[in-house]
């Protein structure tokens, strides 16, 4: 079944079931997925990995305002916002382990010849092309950088 197709699936379970949290957090994603829609009519139609980007996108958003609600101590938004996230990773594929991303890496830097920080953008573009949708960009770029840290010592 498509993505999009069984989160609104789900939205009708979680309505039929009175889950109101996951209704307005499904809700929201679902319209955040028919203004991506809006947005590529022109160009070309919607695809799953479209739909996947929408769902990281919201994610991202989540992650994010978790780490501000903390730095301002507020507790009861940061319950909220990690419920939601929690609704949404079950969208996502996956996620990669830390040690199959290092996996991949190393092999992406080994292929672009990288031998020092200077090449961090290269292997960034060729491991998020490749790890997208599977793998945190924060943690990849974290890793990235650890690894060409390591070679250029």
């Amino acid at each position: 079944m498509p993505l999009e197709e069984q989160i609104q699936t789900d939205l009708k379970t979680a309505m039929k079931s009175g889950e109101k949290d996951t209704v307005t957090t499904l809700r929201s994603l679902l319209a955040q997925i028919k203004d991506e829609r809006i947005k590529l009519r022109t160009k070309r139609e919607m695809t799953e990995d479209d739909v996947i980007k929408v769902v990281l996108s919201a994610v991202k958003k989540r992650k994010e305002a978790i780490e501000l609600y903390k730095q301002g101590n507020r507790e009861d938004l940061v319950k909220k916002e990690q419920d939601e996230l929690t609704i949404l990773q079950k969208y996502l594929p996956e996620q990669l382990s830390e040690e199959k991303i290092t996996e991949i890496i190393d092999k992406i830097i080994a292929e672009v010849n990288a031998s020092s920080i200077k090449d961090l953008g290269r292997v960034m573009g060729a491991a998020m092309g490749q790890l997208k949708g599977k793998a945190d960009g924060k943690l990849v770029q974290n890793l990235v950088r650890q690894r060409l840290t390591q070679i250029s010592q």
